[in-house]
This record gives structure tokens, C-alpha cells and sequence, in this order.
């Protein structure tokens, strides 16, 4: 039973622990939506057009022509976690477009055995009780056209909530913009800045329950941690061509440069940032199936014998489009190339054209 109390510490630690800047603070923020995308290696900044574009570049969302709604559901460590996400997206006139989404990211019915061991040195099961961790995610969206022709702007104004049980809350809020461009010649390019105020997180914790723990593990817990967290900014530049080949089938091709301002083990990484790149295709038979795969999560791991090998992942999906109703299906981590959060992920996208 000791094992439960160290890996209740190690999570309430992990997550609260005593830093003023943590660099991957609201990580879950960045997993991402829409099994269509994430198929694509999430290279998807520059071409994104429709109600996931309140997730992938808010400044896609004026190219809805209808209401839209997206869901999506995906686990995580053998069913332990869960991911969900919706969003809802509509235009308010022929310039601009508005979109609300959701994203929780949660692990239920964790056992705290803080109190399993009475006053009097017994174990008594009785005393076990269960718990939750979980992350929000409400983002709220605006895009318009600009004057120039094919140039669109959209910004995202993000409240992040995040909850384990009764030991601990937080409330963060962030700023996110975006940028779309088509040329004459269908080349299209995106940049999307998130966090770009830094998204600050301010947690309380329950003295009176960070009490009943400190003492679990000699020597570690004794001090409260901090109660501030920020996210630095992260800035992704992408860039698309679609094709169309006998009126039938298509070829869209992506790219994109995901750039976080630290250093970590990225292909292509200094002091000052590091960049990651991601590919991405998909092939369309007359608008109704498709094909997807992608590649990205370049890096550079050290091995035990301090060299370093090239690693990335692979990803892989399909989609299926009739009247408006869309479903896709990605899969990831293929060939265990990296150790990806996710492995199969299922979206469901309705245009509320059909009910008209």
C-alpha cells in the first residue's frame, strides 16, 4: 500500500510542484483535436477550415458557411485517462465567424490511501476513499476577412481550469492568434501564436489536506509549493497545396514548423527556441473518402551510451464524408517509434447544412 501513497505524492508533486516557469505547463492543451488532423501529424495550420479551427488556427473558422459541431474521444495509458473534446463553430456573416470549444483531459477513481493507516498504526481499508484529476479547456474564438484578398485573422481567448480532488485547483487564462493566407496560385500558409500573453495558472491548495500528506514520505512534501504557473508562448508557421486530379481525386500536402522557445530535444534546437517539423498528405476520392498519413515528433534521444539516435512518429488515418456528416480515425505511434500520449482517436464532425 505504501506504492499508492508514493504515486498519490508523485502526481500531487508533479503537477503542483515549485517552479515560477514551467515549460510544459497545460500540456494537454497542446494534444490536439480532430482525429483528421492529428492523422496528419497535426500539420494542419495553414488549411484548417472548419469548427476545429478554434483549436488549430482560429482565423479557419470564416470559412464555415453553415453551423458546425465536432466531438472526439480518445484514451490514454490503458484506459486510465481519457481524453474529450467538443466544439462549436458558426459564421455571423459573409466576414467573420465565432466558435466555442471544450477540452477535458481526466483520470478518474484514483485511490488516495493517505488515511489508510489509523492513529493507532493499523491498516484499515475502510479509510480509502477515491478521487479525480482533471484538466479544462475553454476556448472562445473570433475570425474575420481582411481587406486584402484571401488574408483572414482569428484570435482564441482561452480559461483554463485544472482540479485534483480536494487537494488543489487552478484557474489560468490565455490569449492565442492566429493567421491565414491563399495566393492566386491555391498556396496557402498559416501562422499560429499560442500563449502568446504566456497563460499565467494560479492554484489553491488545501493546507489542512497538504498536512495530512507531508509527512507520508520522510523528507519530501514538507514545504507547500507554489501557486503560480506560466506557459511560454509557442508560435507554429505551416504551409498547403491541394490538388485535384480528374475531378474525382485530390491531393492536399502540408507542412509545418512548431516552434517552442526553449531548448529540449527537438531535431533543431538552441538556447533561444527549438524547431520541430511535421508532414503531412491526404487523398481524397470525390469528397466522400480519404486517405491520411503524416509524420513529426522529431528527436534527438540520448542512449545509455550517450549517443544519440533520430527518432519520430508516424501517423496514419482515414475519414469517411456523406451529406455533411463526417467521421474520421487516426492512429499513431506506428511501429513505436515514440512514445505518443495516444494510439487510436475517433472525431465525429456534423455540418448543420443537412437539417436545413
Amino acid at each position: 500500500m505504501k506504492n499508492y501513497i508514493v504515486i498519490l505524492l508523485t502526481l500531487i508533486t508533479a503537477i503542483v510542484s515549485a517552479q515560477s516557469t514551467r515549460k510544459y505547463s497545460n500540456e494537454f492543451m497542446n494534444i490536439g483535436v480532430d482525429a483528421a488532423g492529428l492523422g496528419m501529424s497535426n500539420a494542419v495550420v495553414s488549411q484548417t477550415a472548419d469548427v476545429n479551427s478554434g483549436y488549430w488556427n482560429p482565423a479557419g473558422l470564416v470559412n464555415l458557411e453553415d453551423n458546425q459541431l465536432a466531438l472526439m474521444h480518445s484514451s490514454y495509458f490503458a484506459n486510465i485517462a481519457n481524453y474529450n473534446y467538443i466544439g462549436y463553430g458558426m459564421p455571423l456573416d459573409d466576414r467573420s465567424a465565432v466558435g466555442v470549444s471544450l477540452i477535458r483531459f481526466g483520470v478518474d477513481d484514483i485511490l488516495d490511501t493517505t488515511q489508510l493507516i489509523d492513529d493507532e498504526g493499523n491498516i484499515n481499508y475502510d479509510r480509502i476513499s477515491t478521487f479525480s484529476t482533471a484538466d479544462y479547456g475553454l476556448t472562445f474564438s473570433y475570425a474575420r476577412k481582411l481587406p486584402l484578398d484571401g488574408l483572414n485573422f482569428g484570435v482564441n481567448a482561452k480559461v483554463i481550469r485544472r482540479i485534483i480532488g480536494d487537494f488543489a485547483s487552478s484557474w489560468g487564462f490565455g490569449l492565442d492568434a492566429g493567421i491565414q493566407f491563399e495566393n492566386d496560385s491555391g498556396w496557402k500558409f498559416g501562422v499560429m501564436a499560442r500563449d502568446i500573453t504566456t497563460t499565467y495558472n494560479t492554484w489553491s491548495i488545501d493546507e489542512e489536506k497538504f498536512e495530512q500528506i507531508s509527512g507520508a514520505v520522510e523528507g519530501q512534501n514538507q514545504e507547500l509549493p507554489e501557486t503560480t504557473e506560466i506557459t511560454i508562448p509557442k508560435l507554429e508557421i505551416g504551409m498547403s497545396k491541394k490538388w485535384i486530379f480528374n475531378y474525382d481525386y485530390s491531393l492536399l500536402a502540408a507542412a509545418n514548423l512548431n516552434v517552442r522557445f526553449e531548448e529540449n530535444n527537438d531535431i533543431f534546437s538552441t538556447s533561444f527556441a527549438s524547431i520541430n517539423p511535421a508532414l503531412g498528405f491526404e487523398f481524397g476520392y470525390t469528397d466522400l473518402v480519404f486517405l491520411r498519413g503524416g509524420v513529426g515528433n522529431f528527436q534527438n534521444e540520448r542512449q545509455i551510451d550517450n549517443s544519440e539516435n533520430l527518432t519520430f512518429q508516424p501517423n496514419f488515418g482515414v475519414g469517411f464524408k456523406y451529406k455533411g456528416i463526417q467521421i474520421d480515425y487516426a492512429f499513431t505511434d506506428i511501429g513505436d517509434q515514440s512514445a505518443a500520449l495516444y494510439s487510436n482517436v475517433f472525431s465525429l464532425k456534423i455540418d448543420f447544412s443537412i437539417f436545413r
